[in-house]
């Protein structure tokens, strides 16, 4: 069984409001891969996985989903592929248990295959405790460990996410972060995750792609991508507007290729040998009598790679 995804320029187009949504978007993830497509909201995340997912029609462009066109073949790919979407429609007045029986009948198995099956993945969920609750009374973390037992009763060579732990708090969130590392890891499974979550990004994608206005701007491994903005990455704040205008200037002639962004009230610049050049901007700008409010030198995380693309957008926009 084909777990790959395979994309190629692939586009969408809204009739209403003429809003072109994705933007020949081109990539591929392999069988048993943990992929990561990250982006803002609006930025087409949402609506990628609803072409891969046959739920809406690509306007361009091609896509193969278990070795299946999502468009020609779209009740193959289904047999293939579990989605939890963002919002989900099921009954509130269905317990836990319920629900999951019903998932599995609808995929073909007999009423005690069924229950065994809901048995395992209450469990694998940790909701054993609650499958005789009405879904309508759990909570949000609940209800997201709900959503992904209902994406597993097929065993699923394919799993497609859309931001599944926005909203929940740490503890929930590490609990999905857990069970989707072993899907991946044990069972092999290909998991397509979306997310605003850099962090989340960071900890679970082998591999990842940034989308922004509807276009790839970046694909790597956490790694590769962090290697593109340089070793490390120096942030001043200051005490008044015309200190950081002119801390900029002075910071841009000093480092030349290096580029300085201002953004959200503070400079940040991506060089080679931070503790040198962190010293020596310290000391041009106090020669200068710019005053310093503070400063901080770390290694780039993906939230700096995020900003620094999606600024040199804007710029280029």
């Amino acid at each position: 069984m084909n777990g790959k995804i395979e994309v190629e320029h692939l586009s969408k187009t809204f009739k209403k409001g003429n809003v072109q949504a994705v933007k020949d978007v081109s990539f591929t993830v392999e069988e048993g891969e943990f992929f990561a497509f990250l982006g803002p909201n609006g930025a087409g995340k949402s609506t990628t996985v609803q072409i891969l997912t046959t739920l809406i029609n690509a306007t361009g462009g091609k896509a193969l989903v278990a070795g299946h066109d999502v468009i020609r073949e779209p009740d193959q790919v289904r047999r293939y592929i579990g989605v939890a979407l963002q919002e989900t429609g099921v009954d509130p007045d269905l317990t836990g248990r319920e629900l999951l029986e019903l998932q599995a009948n609808i995929f073909g198995f007999d009423k005690g295959a069924a229950k065994k099956r809901a048995e395992e993945l209450l469990g694998i969920v940790q909701l054993t405790k609650d499958g005789e609750r009405r879904v309508g009374n759990y909570s949000g973390g609940m209800r997201r460990r709900l959503d992904l037992a209902l994406t597993l009763v097929n065993e699923p060579k394919i799993l497609f996410l859309d931001e599944p732990t926005t909203g929940l708090d740490p503890s929930n969130r590490m609990a999905i972060w857990k069970e989707l590392r072993r899907l991946n890891e044990e069972n092999g499974t290909t998991i397509f995750l979306t997310t605003q979550y850099l962090e989340e990004a960071d900890s679970l994608a082998h591999r990842i792609s940034i989308i922004n206005a509807g276009e790839i701007v970046a694909t790597g491994t956490p790694k590769e991508l962090k290697a593109q903005i340089g070793n490390d990455l120096i942030t001043m704040t200051f005490k008044s507007k015309e200190d950081m205008l002119n801390a900029e200037q002075l910071m841009s002639e000093h480092l030349g290729d290096s580029e300085v962004i201002n953004q959200n009230g503070k400079l940040t610049c991506y060089v080679e040998d931070g503790a040198k050049q962190l010293l020596t901007l310290v000391r041009i700008l106090d020669e200068e009598n710019i005053e310093v409010e503070s400063v901080n030198l770390s290694s780039p995380t993906l939230d700096d790679i995020f900003l620094k693309i999606t600024s040199e957008q804007k710029e280029e926009e």
